[in-house]
């Protein structure tokens, strides 16, 4: 298979890999096009020639949902020169992020700004992008201020989570410090959060950097969006959920589908095994929309209702209506 080449994962497999472009509709949350592409082929490059086979197919208002690893200064600005609009994950430690963040830290606390739907604070803020665009032909740099929206938001069972892994962490940290069995991985965490000193009588004595560790912490719960297109900024959290969907629905591929291992061994056999976990793909997209609209989310996640449905078994036979097993009770 002629496509099949070294490239990077988020598994690190030294293994040659495809990878598969697979775009979902904004209004139908459900996959509507997919290609396998040689497993050496960069994620921007990607995006352009999607773009030119969308405007081939008649899209010519396209829309994107990025994630943060493709967040960058030049790609934004490679965005606005392109006219296009989009929504992209950015990281709380930007700059221009704290400064709006330290000025809504605590009013996005309040119950104004409280979404019950997602259970999520959110609240936006127009900002001034600072757009550079090179003219190699002309020798210049142009510098605009572009509308940007930064959307804010606090989840309140995501900061103590957080702050729990943090301080099973740093309690970890001193435990390795007071019986002596340093790890070298942790060399740089045992500087920056700790001061130790050895005394020839006395035990070893260890003190929490009270300061760095509030620093590290402060930002635990809060989340940011940027987009120049999207306003309200749970509509704006929607669309980008909807993107993590296609992150879920690789996960399922890969988990539920079993693809993580393309197990054939010809290109006719790769095919169409892409073709059904595709259209097996859209029923779990299908699944997730109408969990959104009848707000079932509250209760439940995408998985733990597929594995409910998994119990339910289902009879048919020639000249008898289908017959449903039994269910188990909806808590």
């Amino acid at each position: 298979m002629k496509q099949v080449k070294f490239g990077k994962n988020k598994e690190n497999d030294r293994l040659p890999q495809i990878n598969l472009a697979l775009p979902f509709g904004e209004k139908s949350n459900l996959p509507f096009y997919y290609r396998k592409l040689p497993g050496n082929i960069p994620d921007v490059t990607t995006v352009k020639q999607l773009l030119k086979k969308f405007k081939v197919l008649g899209y010519e208002k396209v829309k994107l949902v990025i994630d943060r690893g493709f967040y960058s200064q030049a790609n934004i600005n490679n965005l606005f020169q392109n006219h296009l609009k989009f929504i992209v994950s950015t990281k709380t430690a930007l700059s221009y992020v704290q400064k709006e963040l330290d000025t809504q830290r605590e009013s996005l606390k309040s119950w104004i700004c409280y979404n019950d739907k997602y259970d999520i604070h959110a609240v936006y803020q127009p900002i001034a992008w600072a757009y550079e665009q090179t003219r190699p032909y002309k020798g210049d740099v142009i510098k605009e201020e572009r509308r940007c929206y930064l959307h804010l938001y606090y989840n309140r069972e995501k900061a103590v989570d957080d702050q729990g892994r943090m301080n099973r962490y740093l309690s970890l940290l001193k435990s390795e410090f007071e019986q002596k069995k340093e790890i070298p991985e942790h060399q740089k965490d045992y500087e920056k959060y700790f001061e130790v000193t050895d005394t020839p009588k006395r035990a070893r004595n260890i003190l929490a950097k009270e300061a760095v560790i509030q620093k590290a912490t402060k930002d635990y719960g809060y989340f940011s969006l940027l987009s120049n297109d999207v306003k309200d900024p749970i509509e704006a959290l929607e669309l980008y959920r909807n993107k993590d969907l296609v992150e879920k629905a690789f996960g399922n591929l890969k988990e539920r589908l079993n693809l993580r291992r393309a197990l054939v061994s010809s290109e006719t056999s790769l095919n169409g095994k892409l073709f059904v976990e595709f259209i097996a793909l859209i029923y779990l997209s299908y699944i997730k929309k109408r969990m959104q609209e009848e707000a079932l989310f509250r209760k439940w996640t995408l998985q733990g209702l597929l594995k409910a449905l998994d119990l339910v078994e289902c009879f048919e036979a020639p000249g008898y209506r289908k017959m449903l097993g039994e269910m188990t009770k909806i808590e």
